[in-house]
This record gives C-alpha cells, sequence and structure tokens, in this order.
C-alpha cells in the first residue's frame, strides 16, 4: 500500500490525522520542486514524481471515505464500479427511504426533510457500530470476512451518503 509507506504509517482505516498532516508537510518540503531548479532534468522529473505522489497520498488518506474505497481496492476486496453490490437486504430497508424522498421532490417539506435527514444518519451511525472494531485494527490482522464487512459498510454508506446529497439539493430549492 504505496500511500501507506509513503508516510510510513500502518494500513489501517482509522490513522493518526495529526501525524499523517505532519509527515505531508515534511515531504512537502523535501520534494517542492523549487529547490530543485538547478538540478538536471531527470532529477526534475523524479522530484515532480514525486511531489505528485505525496499530493495524491495525502488527499487520499486525509479523507476517511477516500482512505476506505484505497484500502479495500488495493486490497482487492472492492472491484469496482458495477461490479460491488450492495446486499438485497439493505435495499429493501432503503425503500421507505427513497419514496419519502421521492415524496419530498414533490411536496417540499423542511419538518420531513430533517425527520429523512434524521432518520438517514441513525442509519449511518448503526452501520458504522457492525464494523468498528474492525476499523480500528491494522489490515493484515483482517480476515476475509472481516474485509467484506468493512466492504459492504462502505458501499451502504457511499448509498447513504448519495441520498443525503438528493435531500440537501432539495432542500436548496426550498
Amino acid at each position: 500500500m504505496e500511500y501507506f509507506e509513503l508516510y510510513s504509517l500502518p494500513v489501517s482505516f482509522l490513522i493518526d490525522e495529526k501525524d499523517l498532516k505532519k509527515q505531508f508537510l515534511k515531504k512537502s518540503r523535501e520534494f517542492h520542486p523549487d529547490f530543485f531548479t538547478l538540478e538536471s532534468e531527470e532529477k526534475q522529473e523524479d522530484i515532480l514524481r514525486s511531489s505528485t505522489l505525496n499530493n495524491a497520498a495525502y488527499k487520499v488518506l486525509k479523507d476517511f471515505d477516500l482512505r476506505m474505497k484505497y484500502i479495500l481496492t488495493q486490497s482487492g476486496t472492492l472491484k469496482g464500479e458495477g461490479q460491488d453490490k450492495l446486499e438485497q437486504s439493505f435495499l429493501m430497508e432503503m425503500m421507505d427511504i427513497n419514496e419519502a424522498l421521492m415524496e419530498l421532490q414533490f411536496e417540499p417539506n423542511e419538518v420531513e426533510s430533517q425527520k429523512l435527514l434524521s432518520q438517514i444518519k441513525a442509519f449511518e451511525t448503526d452501520l458504522k457500530k457492525d464494523v468498528e472494531t474492525f476499523l480500528a485494527k491494522e489490515i493484515n490482522s483482517l480476515s476475509t470476512d472481516d474485509l467484506e464487512s468493512v466492504k459492504q459498510y462502505y458501499l451502504k454508506k457511499k448509498y447513504l451518503n448519495r441520498l443525503e446529497e438528493n435531500l440537501s439539493k432539495m432542500n436548496l430549492s426550498l
């Protein structure tokens, strides 16, 4: 997991974000292209690649959702767009929320909108409880089933985030 190696961090869903930022700033100074203007073109290209890698790694690792996606993809657990499926039982549970969201599109209502947002947030909190122990561990200590559970959490969280976004867009027009 190249991004974690870059900062000498353990591969885990939960990381020390202060340490991450400290390592990022250190690498930013180390690989800043302005310090290498008198070097050969090849050396300048190497530094630019290192600087780009540093920025990309930090962008991914500082964001919990992007970090989850990165780890799940790198471990081979998350296959990619359209290849990973949500559990049918979850989709059935989401039917009521989707119906309420559709009703709000036709009849905007701030009170109902807030209720729906609370319901979505509660769902997300409950989902996280199921995987909290896995999130705190280093990846090499997790089983395939553990990683599959985290993947389902990631996919469900992504789905709930999309519902929240749609609800937020509707609230802008109220």
